[in-house]
Formats: structure tokens, C-alpha cells, sequence
């Protein structure tokens, strides 16, 4: 395959990745809000934003994994300071999964007066993992990229 289709196609992989990740943002920070604002009390997601965060999570986790099997990193530039910058970004996408993640079981759990029902806690369970595991894939991607924007031996 060409480089130029490469890039072309490494672009792409990364854009679904990113519009993904915003998606999962945007889709989780109203829910966040009112699980943090409300701590101990039950939460209900609505259909429509389940949907959302079902379809963003395969977008990234699809985009993720196709672009790590088949299409190497490739860096539009070499310069260590663009490349700091995405690894920083890289970093901080990550800070939202890791305060979802300690909100609900550090903060939010212990105050429960009572617990969902079994089946109901493992799928919500699976959902806040799947959502991190994808965070945590957007933020390795990121990692990459910024080390190759970095790498001076190709410029």
C-alpha cells in the first residue's frame, strides 16, 4: 500500500478515534455531573445516551484495533514540542476515565443504601470498564503518535 493512502488511512483511524473519545465525553459528563452531585442515590442513563456511549465505545475500540493491526503511526511532522503536546493531551484524556472510574467505586459505591440487583451491577460494571478500556486505548494511541512526532532520526 502506498504511503500516501497509509497516511490518508492513519488519519481517519485517528479521527474516528477522536471523534469517539469526544463523543464519550460529551455523552458521559452530564451523567458524571449528577453521579458526583448526588452521591449514594441510584442513577438511571436513558436509553438514547446508552445507545450513544455503546456506539461510541465500538467506533473507538473498531478504529483502535484495525489501525494497531494494520497501519503504522505516522507522524505529519517531527518536532519535540508538537510531540510533548500530544502525549499531554495523550495524558489528560485519560484524567476523565480515571475520575469516572474512582467516583463510582471509591466514592459513589460505599454510599449505596442498597445495591442493584446482581445482573444489573455486572452490566453496569462491564460498561464503566469497557468505557475506560477505550479511554485508556485512545490515550496509548495518542502515546504513540506523540513519540513519533518527537522521533528527530526520520527528519
Amino acid at each position: 500500500m502506498p504511503n500516501v493512502t497509509k497516511s490518508i488511512l492513519y488519519g481517519l483511524a485517528l479521527s474516528v478515534q477522536t471523534a469517539s473519545a469526544l463523543m464519550l465525553f460529551c455523552v458521559i459528563f452530564p451523567s458524571f455531573h449528577r453521579l458526583f452531585s448526588s452521591l449514594g442515590e441510584p442513577q438511571q442513563i436513558d436509553r438514547g445516551a446508552q445507545l450513544a456511549i455503546l456506539f461510541g465505545v465500538t467506533m473507538l475500540q473498531s478504529s483502535y484495533w484495525l489501525r494497531l493491526r494494520w497501519l503504522p503511526v505516522i507522524a505529519p511532522m517531527h518536532s519535540v514540542f508538537f510531540g510533548h503536546v500530544v502525549l499531554f493531551a495523550g495524558r489528560v484524556s485519560f484524567f476523565f476515565g480515571g475520575a469516572l472510574f474512582s467516583t463510582i467505586f471509591f466514592r459513589h459505591v460505599p454510599d449505596l443504601e442498597f445495591l442493584p440487583p446482581l445482573g444489573q451491577s455486572v452490566a453496569k460494571a462491564i460498561a464503566v470498564l469497557a468505557i475506560l478500556f477505550s479511554l485508556f486505548c485512545y490515550s496509548l494511541e495518542l502515546e504513540r503518535l506523540g513519540k513519533a512526532i518527537e522521533d528527530q532520526r526520520e527528519a
